[in-house]
């Protein structure tokens, strides 16, 4: 008898756990945008949260067993296989490691987010296990040319394979699908190289939501532990527990100065105040030592054009990277800035225009050494509306 109170405490427990999570995501008013999705029970029914229902059988035989050698990464939350639905599609399924309290309100988390986002920079979720199976599971599109991180720094980086037109291009896509993520009021809150995945054409895919949060509009903030990866978390957020849309922002940045440096965002194996490559970039932008963090084969000393852009989005990095959340420009103005750098220089190559670029080269070499990151802001907002208005 103690044996089978022992086993019905336990499984009564659970049930209780993931009625809970489910109730949790139902009090944000999330049912109401799919009013179909708890209609009945999911291993029954073809779709949940409105998305469609795999059972854990056809990803098994998609996977081969979940073949280790069909592995694409492996990440806080779960690792990540190649895949064939029976259907022909190709997919990156991934599984959870754990069927707990918390990763099922990390996977609930993911499917309800991504089931009311449609951004041709977001990847696209096409379905999941059940809550109740005996593993979770999610099932993605499957893109191809691996993750922004994979090119810069990791196993297929090469160099001059990844020009900066191609990087400044990932930014303005990166930045277009942070834009509207914030627009939907959703913090991304894991904006890193290693989430931004990249097809066939270098075009952006931003992965991995399930530490994303649905942000009230009736809030300025939300209080919570600190989550994400080191060396892309918002200090301020670190410091005082509150979630803002500023922290994806101060994220951002870091991928800003990977995609000038192709350096990862945190190296043991730097000097110690270099460590987290958001201080290193601060340091030098303030020391007028650009030159230092640059990638050598971008072509930063050779190409005039490539010397200007580069300059300017390390403007926007440090922005960015203020350590004081206000002082940081909002997504959707970085987009803005973003998009008239790139346009700038179009305009520039169609219309023959005199190169001017000694004057724009010169604006991280012009100003004192000592310069706080406050004051370091004011110069860099002027150079801003300079680079704007010629």
């Amino acid at each position: 008898m103690c044996i089978i109170f022992f086993f019905y405490q336990k499984r009564y427990k659970k049930k209780f756990a993931v009625q809970y999570v489910r109730s949790s995501f139902e009090s944000r008013n999330i049912s109401s945008d799919h009013p179909s999705s708890t209609t009945t029970d999911p291993e029954m029914g073809s779709k949940y949260f409105g998305v469609h229902l795999f059972t854990y059988t056809e990803l098994e035989e998609a996977t081969n067993n979940f073949d280790s050698h069909k592995e694409l990464g492996d990440g806080g939350f779960g690792t990540v296989y190649y895949g064939e639905l029976r259907d022909g599609r190709a997919v990156a399924v991934k599984r959870l490691y754990e069927n707990n309290c918390k990763r099922v309100e990390q996977f609930m988390n993911e499917v309800v987010i991504l089931t009311r986002l449609r951004h041709p920079h977001l990847v696209s979720l096409y379905g999941s296990t059940s809550r109740h199976s005996r593993e979770l599971v999610l099932v993605y599109e499957y893109v191809a040319n691996g993750t922004v991180a994979d090119h810069l720094h990791g196993e297929r980086a090469k160099p001059g394979a990844l020009p900066w037109p191609t990087r400044l291009n990932i930014a303005i896509e990166t930045a277009s699908a942070l834009t509207y993520l914030h627009a939907s009021a959703i913090i991304h809150r894991d904006v890193k190289t290693n989430n931004i995945l990249l097809d066939d054409n270098f075009c952006v895919k931003v992965a991995d939501f399930g530490l994303s949060r649905l942000f009230p509009t009736d809030v300025t903030h939300v209080s919570t532990a600190p989550q994400g990866t080191p060396g892309y978390v918002d200090p301020e957020y670190h410091e005082c527990y509150q979630l803002t849309e500023k922290s994806d922002v101060f994220s951002f940045g870091v991928v800003l100065i990977e995609l000038i440096s192709s350096m990862p965002a945190v190296d043991i194996t730097r000097h110690r105040h270099e460590i987290n490559l958001s201080n290193m970039a601060v340091n030098k932008i303030q020391n007028q030592t650009l030159h230092e963090l640059v990638d050598k084969t971008l072509g930063f000393e050779s190409d005039s054009k490539v010397k200007r852009t580069i300059t300017a989005v390390a403007e926007l990095a440090f922005q960015c990277l203020q350590h004081v959340k206000e002082s940081r420009p909002s997504m959707a103005e970085l987009l803005e800035e973003l998009n008239d750098i790139r346009e700038k220089e179009y305009i520039k190559h169609k219309t023959g225009e005199v190169d001017i670029s000694a004057d724009d080269a010169a604006l991280l070499k012009t100003h004192s050494q000592s310069l706080s990151p406050d004051s370091a802001l004011t110069w860099i907002g002027s150079s801003t509306t300079s680079i704007r208005s010629t």
